[in-house]
């Protein structure tokens, strides 16, 4: 067990919103990053959508509005953008894969961080592998490992943290490997993605082993979508691990009662408080991962 973490709050994310404390325009996802760390997130994850179809976007101009009202605000929370748009590939079905059908949105590694170049945030994720993600027969996450490669070094030229997303055991394998090649700085920052489908289930077994897994000197969190998001904001100190909370993997603060992003925060602070675990400031975390500021 570890007696201080820090508290990640995933904004929005990429699908399609699901009840209305889902903030879509990038003034909304803003404030609700502001009010996440005022109560007591030290990271604010990050994804823009489209205001018109409020689906998920690679928008730079998104990205910069967003951004830049984060940082004129008075509270100064670490930036963490996503890298993880630009992988999806929708097959057209059993028996005829291709054509690839709506929902393709497939570029290039440099296209795929042009937010990230513009915009400089201290922290970025890249998610390390392709998977079946979710329930949906015919749609892949793509992340080749050229691609991630690519994706690595340019980041890394760039001075900004990676946050290395492992969804199972076999991005554990990349995760060593991206070490050994010397394309992720110490300390590696890793977040373990539990109860998605179809990547490494919630149970504590399998988190155990993810975790008996990882690099030396690696600093990690580890959350689960739905509703063991919250217990997993107890169970991740146990583990060694920081907390990840957020309207982007879980919508409820209780059995039919809908959240806000504040409110899983503070949820997720009171929960560590009540174990004695003290919850870090963005000052600290900054220190603690060697982030370097750009803006």
């Amino acid at each position: 067990m570890i007696s201080e973490v820090f508290v990640t709050c995933a904004i929005t994310g990429g699908g399609m919103p699901k009840h209305p404390n889902v903030p879509i325009t990038p003034e909304q996802i803003a404030d609700s990053a502001i009010e996440a760390a005022r109560a007591g997130a030290a990271v604010v994850h990050i994804h823009v959508r489209d205001p018109e179809t409020r689906r998920g976007s690679r928008d730079p101009a998104l990205y910069r509005a967003v951004v830049q009202r984060i940082r004129a605000s008075d509270v100064k929370p670490v930036i963490n953008l996503t890298g993880g748009q630009g992988g999806d590939l929708v097959l057209g079905g059993p028996d005829s894969p291709l054509p690839l059908v709506a929902g393709t949105d497939m570029v290039g590694a440099l296209e795929r961080l042009a937010h990230v170049e513009e915009l400089r945030p201290e922290i970025c994720t890249l998610d390390c592998g392709t998977m079946n993600y979710g329930t949906d027969g015919e749609y892949i996450l793509t992340n080749s490992s050229g691609m991630l490669r690519a994706m690595a070094a340019r980041v890394q030229v760039l001075g900004v943290r990676p946050e290395l997303e492992v969804f199972d055991t076999g991005h554990l394998v990349f995760v060593h490997d991206l070490i050994k090649e010397r394309l992720v700085d110490d300390p590696p920052l890793i977040q373990l993605c539990m109860g998605i489908p179809y990547g490494a289930p919630d149970d504590p077994t399998t988190l155990l082993a993810l975790v008996h897994r990882l690099p030396p000197r690696a600093i990690y969190s580890a959350f689960s979508i739905g509703r063991m998001q919250l217990p997993y904001a107890a169970l991740a100190p146990l583990v060694g691990a920081n907390v990840r909370v957020g309207l982007e993997d879980n919508l409820y603060l209780s059995r039919g009662r809908l959240a806000t992003n504040a409110e899983l925060v503070q949820r997720s602070v009171q929960i560590l408080e009540r174990m004695g675990v003290r919850t870090m400031s963005p000052d600290e975390v900054r220190e603690k991962l060697a982030l370097k500021a750009h803006a």
